[in-house]
Parts: structure tokens; C-alpha cells; sequence
């Protein structure tokens, strides 16, 4: 298989935010909010700065070796060895487990940091780098990643008994059925047979939600190295007292973080989080409950677990894997286990890291290098085939689905196109104007509104003649919209909605191969990949 990659700007797809684009734009407004540039230069003080950190690499170390046991590839098990070198860097990416990996950006963003870290290898040959995949698995909201849409259809696991607690505690028996289903929709080629068999041994079995998707995504992409950090652990969250007993007795967050957004908003910047008094959450067998300060007390919301001051920080120091971040803290708790040197998000990650740095300068945390994941659309052979039809380009399909309709009748039926029309009324109007200017120049003005009617009218009768046209090509004008849906279902960007099954069903294991080979974490734009 081949294909082409054509790269549309940001801007130019009309989807991104000002503050996104100005940040990877290095506009001056925004340096304060980060550390170092989002470019390779940004990453040489990056390293050195890193190379001062005294971290604990072994507790790291040997909770990987615990949870990997003999399921990693044998560059990833080199990959967690190298970690105990003092030369050796993480570039990491997050996201929440999503049913099957949920939207096509999960996988772009497990893409962008392998693809980082070979690049930074080359460039800096004398460190290592490792691609790190950190699993959201204490995240609570299971309305967000219950679902997925493969071929158009979502896919839910639903039920009451699953809400509450961590998601990635949820034991997967419960998604059998959805399982099932899924397996009826995929077909009996030989793709179909290797996916059918990575979902099934990811996702059966005694296993909760964190180990079925750890399974599944190292099946995936483990042979690329990456290694996937599960941070609810306790040997892990030892590392991280200090900040939990900090934010108990100080709120320190709350204070640092509501100062930068005050900064953010005089340059007109939302905040893409808002941080509480207190950015914690305890777990225990009701759920994942946020931590309230009243009065003298500690409290746990929608829970009845209350806590003196002195109770509360001796539960820290004895069972700190009972205390999980919020978004305001978890990237701080990042960076305190691991040696890393980038973080890598979509937009509204690399929007709310401008709103922490205070927050890590005041822990002594790096704050890393952020740059944006790889973001791209594909289109494959069909849907290629009609865009030529219609003459439609990579950038044109950003447009809106009138718009392309009314470009294609335009140019399919130049009878309907007034621009020369338009000139020959301007200049029979501009001789008129001269004659007016010679008796009262007051009167030009009457001119220009009689052209301008003219103008008006000539748009009604155009829009009239598209409207008939598009009758005339009732057929065409479905096959563009059906395009338009196609790339952007529901609305939405394709990568933002669409599941990678039906890709893996059509190419196998080499789409991974080819989004690798395509997609390169330093051109900050969007990769339109046609096969051709």
C-alpha cells in the first residue's frame, strides 16, 4: 500500500485555538506560562536541566519489571532496564482508558512520543529516550470512555454498578456482550482474525479495566518500545507525599494556579481547568471522592469519611495510594516518578500546562517541554477516487459542506458564475459616477448604492440558479456530502470520533507502520494521508 501526505496548516483548518497556535507560533505573550520552546533546540536545555534531577529510577524500575513480567517486547524490557541510566529520559503522553482505545488520537498520541523518541536519539546520541504511555486508570468519569464508534456505530458499555470509582478498577466481565458484538461486525478476513483475537485476549478474563487495556495497547504497539505506566500504585505514590500532605496543609495549588489564570485572562485566555482548595481525591470501597477542608476537618464529598488534620496526613504517610490527583496535580505527580523531559497533548492539554508552571516551579518539579501529539485525517482509496471526481483538495475538505457544494456547481456549470457581469456593471457605474462628479459630486453616493443594488440582485438570482443546479445534480451533490461525512462524522474531526478497527481491518498491522512513517512529531500541522 502507498500514500501521500499533504499538510494543512492549523489555521487554515479554521479548528484550532488562538492560544494554541500562537504557543507553538512562540509568541512573545505566552513565554512566561512555559519553560522551554517546542522545538529540538528547546531540547538540549531541557536535557541538561533534567540531568541535575536526582529522582528514584529504581522504585520506577521495579514496579515496571512487577507489572510488565514477561508480556514486554524485548525493546521495551531494554527500554525499562535503560531507565536505571542516569543518561536516560521519558517522553510521555496520557489519556483515559477509552473502550478499545476509543478516538484515532489515542493511537496518534502513542505514535507521536515513539517517533519523539527515536528523533531526540538521533539528535542527542549520547541519551536515551523512552516513549511512555501514562494510563488515566484513577480517573472516575466512566461516561466519558465507555464508548466508541466503529463503522459509523457506537459501541457502549453501559451499566449503574460501573460508575463511581476508578475506572480502571471496573472489572471488564460485565463487557462480554458489548465484546461480542463487536466480533459479529468485523468480518472473516485475516486482519479481522488478528484483531478479533487481541480483543478477546485483552479484554476477557479476570482483569479490570487497567490491565485489559494495558494488554491490548501493548499487543498493539509494544514492539515499538513504548512502555505504559499504571500510576495508581503504592510504591509509586510514595514518591509523591510531599505534595500530598502539602496540598492538604497549605492549598497551595488553588493560590498558584488562580494567580497564573489571573495572567492568562488579561491576554484574553479562558482556563481550560480550575483548580480547587484542594486538587485530591480519596478512594476507598465507596468510590473516588474529592477532599473538602471544614473547619478544623477533612471530608470527603459524597462520602462520610472525615478526617482530623492529624489523621489525615498520618493516612498520607501510611496509604498514600488512597490519595489520586486531580488534572491540576496529576502532572506534577508525573514528573516526580519519571525522568522526563516532554509532555505531549492535543490542544487543550498543551492550553491547560500554560496554566501550571508556577505550580511546578513551587514543588521543584520540572516543568517539561510540551509539545502538541500528531494529528492527521485519512482517506483511503474510495473516498480518494470521489474526491478527485469532484476536484476537491486535502485543504478544500476543511470547508463547510455548502461551501464545496456550491464550489463543485460553480465550476461544474461556469454559467452560473457573475464575477465578469459583476465588472461590466462596475465600470458602466464608475463612467456614471465620473458624469455625476462633473455637476454634483454629493450625488456619487446615490451611484454606489444603485451598483450595490444591482450587486444584491445578481446574488439572489445566483443563488436561485445554484439552488436548480443542485437539483440537476442531486447525484454528485450526495456523493460530496456523503464525503464530507465520511471524513468528518457527526460534525466532528475524523480522529476525534472514528476507532482504528475498521483501518486495522483494511491494512493490518502495517497502518501502525505507515502512521509511524508518515507522522513527524516536529511539523505542527495537520497530515492528510490518502492511499493511493
Amino acid at each position: 500500500m502507498s500514500f501521500k501526505k499533504t499538510p494543512v496548516s492549523f489555521q487554515e483548518t479554521g479548528l484550532f485555538s488562538k492560544v494554541f497556535t500562537d504557543y507553538l507560533k512562540g509568541e512573545s505573550y505566552l513565554s512566561s506560562f512555559y519553560q522551554y520552546q517546542p522545538s529540538l533546540a528547546g531540547f538540549k536545555k531541557a536535557i541538561e536541566d533534567r540531568s541535575k534531577d536526582n529522582s528514584s529510577r529504581e522504585v520506577l524500575v521495579n514496579v515496571l519489571k512487577k507489572k510488565y513480567g514477561n508480556k514486554g517486547s524485548d525493546l521495551t524490557n531494554k527500554n525499562i532496564a535503560l531507565l536505571n541510566e542516569k543518561n536516560t529520559f521519558t517522553v510521555t503522553t496520557g489519556h483515559q482508558l477509552c473502550l478499545f482505545t476509543g478516538p484515532l488520537y489515542f493511537i496518534y498520541k502513542i505514535i507521536t512520543v515513539i517517533n519523539l523518541a527515536e528523533r531526540l536519539k538521533k539528535e542527542y546520541p549520547a541519551n536515551n529516550f523512552v516513549p511512555v504511555y501514562w494510563m488515566a486508570s484513577e480517573d472516575h468519569d466512566f461516561a466519558e470512555i465507555n464508548h466508541t464508534y466503529v463503522f459509523g456505530k457506537k459501541i457502549e458499555w453501559s451499566g449503574d454498578s460501573l460508575s463511581g470509582g476508578p475506572v480502571g478498577k471496573i472489572s471488564v466481565e460485565t463487557l462480554a456482550p458489548v465484546l461480542e458484538g463487536l466480533m459479529t461486525m468485523l468480518g472473516e478476513n485475516a486482519n479481522a482474525a488478528e484483531i478479533k483475537k487481541l480483543l478477546h485476549d485483552a479484554y476477557s478474563g479476570n482483569k479490570n479495566l487497567a490491565e485489559a487495556t494495558f494488554d491490548f495497547v501493548n499487543a498493539l504497539l509494544g514492539k515499538y518500545g513504548v512502555v505504559i505506566v499504571d500510576a495508581d500504585d503504592a510504591e509509586l505514590k510514595k514518591l509523591f507525599i510531599p505534595v500530598i500532605k502539602d496540598e492538604l496543609t497549605k492549598q497551595s495549588s488553588h493560590r498558584l494556579v488562580s494567580d497564573t489564570d489571573k495572567q492568562l485572562a488579561q491576554h484574553g485566555i479562558e482556563p481550560q481547568i480550575f483548580a480547587r482548595d484542594i486538587n485530591l481525591f480519596y478512594i476507598n470501597g465507596e468510590g473516588r471522592h474529592r477532599i473538602e477542608k471544614q473547619g478544623d476537618n477533612y471530608t470527603t464529598v459524597n462520602a462520610k469519611t472525615v478526617f482530623t488534620k492529624e489523621q489525615i496526613l498520618a493516612e498520607a504517610e501510611q496509604h498514600p495510594e488512597r490519595f489520586s490527583p486531580n488534572v491540576i496535580l496529576r502532572p506534577i505527580y508525573q514528573q516526580i516518578i519519571l525522568p522526563n523531559v516532554a509532555y505531549i497533548g492535543g490542544p487543550s492539554e498543551v492550553a491547560y500546562w500554560l496554566q501550571l508552571k508556577t505550580a511546578f516551579d513551587y514543588h521543584k518539579a520540572m516543568y517539561p517541554v510540551v509539545i502538541p501529539r500528531n494529528f492527521a485525517m485519512i482517506i483511503d482509496k474510495g473516498a480518494a477516487g470521489k474526491m478527485e471526481k469532484f476536484k476537491l483538495s486535502a485543504k478544500d475538505i476543511f470547508n463547510d459542506v455548502d461551501d464545496l457544494v456550491k464550489g463543485y456547481v460553480i465550476n461544474n456549470d461556469g454559467a452560473i458564475d457573475f464575477e465578469a457581469e459583476k465588472e461590466r456593471l462596475k465600470v458602466v457605474y464608475d463612467g456614471i459616477s465620473a458624469k455625476i462628479k462633473t455637476i454634483d459630486s454629493t450625488l456619487v453616493a446615490s451611484a454606489d448604492a444603485e451598483l450595490q443594488k444591482q450587486y444584491n440582485a445578481l446574488k439572489v438570482i445566483e443563488t436561485k440558479l445554484i439552488r436548480a443546479q443542485k437539483q440537476k445534480d442531486e447525484t454528485s451533490v450526495n456523493q460530496i456530502k456523503k464525503i464530507k461525512e465520511k471524513l468528518f462524522p457527526e460534525g466532528s474531526l475524523q480522529e476525534r470520533h472514528d476507532n482504528f478497527i475498521p483501518f486495522y481491518l483494511q491494512y493490518g498491522n502495517e497502518f501502525f507502520d505507515m502512521l509511524k512513517k508518515e507522522l513527524d512529531p516536529f511539523e505542527y500541522n495537520m497530515a492528510v494521508i490518502t492511499e493511493e
